[in-house]
Parts: C-alpha cells; structure tokens; sequence
C-alpha cells in the first residue's frame, strides 16, 4: 500500500485552495514523549485541518524506543484504513550522544518505524557537538531543526538524502533562513513541518505554506518541496 500525496499539475499558491493536495505533516508528538495529546487526538485535529498524511514522531533513546515504536506500529496498524489521513510511524531520535544515533536507527528500523527523524543542532538547546554530522551517517528521513548546519553537513545530506527541516516550530525556527540557504547552495532537500506538541501548534497547510514563504522560500522551492516528499512517501508502505 502506497501513501501519495498528489499534486497534481496545479501550482501550490497560498491563495488557492488546497483541497486537491494530500497535505503531509511528518513531525508530530503525542503523550507518549512531550505533546499533549494522545494520538487519536493528534490525527483527528491533522485530519480537521485539512492534512492527509502524517507522521506520529515522539522523542526516543534508548529507554524509551521499544516501547514507544510498539505503541505507535501497533496504533497505526488499527487506525482506519478508510478514515481520510494516514498515520505513519515514527520516532525522533533525541539529545542521544552522537555516536548513538547509528544503532538507534537500526532498532528503530527493526522495530517497525517508517519516518526517522534526528533532533538536530538547533540554536534554542543544549544539542551536542557533532550531532548534525552522525545523524546525518545513521539511517535517518529527517534531520529537524539543524540550527547553523555547516557546509560539510548539508553536502552530506544532499548526498544522503536526507531532509533538512525547515520548522514553524518557536525558538527552533530561528535558523530557518540559514539552513534554507545551504540547501540552496549544495542542493539539499528540504522539508517543511510544524514539529506539533499542542492543539495550537497544528497550524492548516495554508499557514504552513505561507509561513516556508516568510521564511524565504520560493514559490518554486514550496513546489518542489512537495514534489521530493511525494516521491518519499510513495516508497513508504506498512
């Protein structure tokens, strides 16, 4: 089963109406690490706002990724198939030594999780040195918030692959510019997400997008966001 999300041949602009996109959201937490919802909650309220596709990403080390990928595979195992948003499992690995990040990773990948997020170098916390750089080398989709990711890293994810996000989160969207700037300059993918712990911070598509164009994203570049994450998620199946 594949998860599309459509485009179609129609130009995203903030002014149109998004009813024809299947919106994604692939960073989201519920109380089973620090958001405040339980996970029912958090697809219904994504669903209400017009989103398609989601991820459900709660913080993980290793006391915690066993017991966090079983909730979450098993949840999204019974979450309707019919029910208009797909649920997709996830884990963001978080303030773990760096040197953790690569056998994390795999457990997480045995354990069933599909979106692997990293919790990057951003400017608002304690993150540890080197953190973007072995994140970027374990297996992972997403590096969130990387803060002021050097050169060196963002070639890496270009050439890994890997998501560089671009958040509306507060604190951590400080380095937004700088970070879509170097995916500019070595080509690296970027993602744009919310990074949701609360019912407030499920902002619509809409805003999301209008919030990549404050940002200093492009028109095109929202475009071709959506095209990359599209081709992402139709490698994804459950």
């Amino acid at each position: 089963m594949h998860y599309l999300v459509h485009t179609d041949a129609i130009p995203i602009s903030v002014g149109c109406k998004l009813s024809t996109y299947k919106m994604f959201n692939l960073h989201a937490h519920t109380f089973l690490s620090d958001g405040n919802l339980l996970p029912s909650e958090v697809a219904v309220r994504y669903q209400d706002k017009g989103y398609k596709v989601i991820a459900i990403t709660d913080h993980a080390d290793y006391s915690n990724i066993k017991q966090i990928a079983k909730a979450i595979v098993e949840f999204c195992k019974r979450w309707p198939k019919n029910s208009g948003i797909k649920v997709l499992p996830g884990v963001e690995l978080t303030h773990l030594p760096p040197e953790q990040f690569k056998p994390l990773a795999v457990l997480a990948r045995k354990e069933g999780i599909k979106i692997i997020i990293a919790h990057g170098e951003t400017p608002v916390e304690p993150v540890a040195k080197n953190t973007n750089h072995l994140a970027l080398i374990a297996d992972i989709d997403i590096l969130a918030h990387p803060g002021f990711i050097s050169d060196e890293d963002t070639q890496l994810a270009a050439s890994r692959g890997v998501f560089l996000e671009v958040t509306s989160r507060h604190g951590h969207k400080e380095a937004n510019k700088h970070v879509i700037n170097q995916a500019r300059k070595f080509k690296a993918k970027l993602i744009l997400n919310n990074d949701s712990h609360t019912p407030e911070d499920i902002i619509a598509p809409e805003q999301l997008i209008k919030a990549g164009l404050d940002y200093g994203l492009t028109q095109l570049e929202i475009d071709k966001i959506y095209e990359d994450v599209k081709v992402f998620l139709d490698k994804k199946t459950i």
